[in-house]
């Protein structure tokens, strides 16, 4: 059994995004894994302040908060799954500063000053939504922009991303579609590829 946590930062509990992670997070249940899911907009989450000493002492110096919880389950699961709504071609602002915040706990340094991931070897999920219609959220780089920075986060610290999910023009096309709804249970079985047990004869 795998051991998952879901960051959402969408700040809609019903919205598409929320929707998305939850089918997700029933598709890993139902495949015997341990799911963490976690609300991004409802943690308190002070702004990193740059000091840079997270880098040496590896702990930060603010006073405890949930971005250590946060990190410390992240240290915990073999796999992610990240799912933001598209800000100005980015990820959340919520999102970014819990990630900011949990730098040293995803990255290290070696004495030249290069990344050294601390999480390899896990598996990732990236699930973006925009109103921008298709082609054009993947051509302006608008929730293909949100992935994108996800991405780079998570690559630096080590995770394989296995799939992205992107859903664009969601104005227009407020909900899910069949196909949609197979494609995220499709990319939680590509994270955690152990599946059901056969049943007993």
């Amino acid at each position: 059994m795998s051991k998952v946590t879901i960051l959402n930062a969408s700040p809609r509990k019903s919205g598409l995004v929320s929707r998305m992670l939850a089918i997700m997070a029933d598709e890993l249940r139902a495949c015997h894994h341990e799911v963490h899911l976690v609300n991004v907009n409802q943690l308190s989450v002070r702004p990193c302040i740059g000091c840079m000493k997270c880098r040496s002492s590896h702990a930060c110096v603010l006073p405890e908060d949930d971005s250590q919880r946060i990190l410390a389950l992240l240290q915990g699961s073999d796999a992610v799954v990240v799912g933001t709504p598209c800000y100005w071609g980015n990820m959340t602002g919520q999102l970014k500063l819990l990630f900011d915040r949990m730098v040293y706990g995803m990255m290290g340094e070696s004495p030249a000053g290069l990344p050294l991931p601390l999480h390899k070897g896990k598996r990732a999920v990236i699930v973006s939504t925009c109103t921008t219609p298709w082609p054009f959220n993947l051509l302006f780089h608008q929730s293909d922009g949100a992935v994108r920075a996800v991405k780079e986060v998570l690559k630096w610290s080590g995770f394989t991303i296995c799939a992205t999910i992107q859903k664009g023009g969601t104005r227009k096309r407020p909900e899910l579609t069949v196909r949609e709804e197979a494609k995220c249970r499709r990319a939680s079985r590509r994270l955690c590829p152990a599946t059901r047990p056969l049943p007993s004869s």
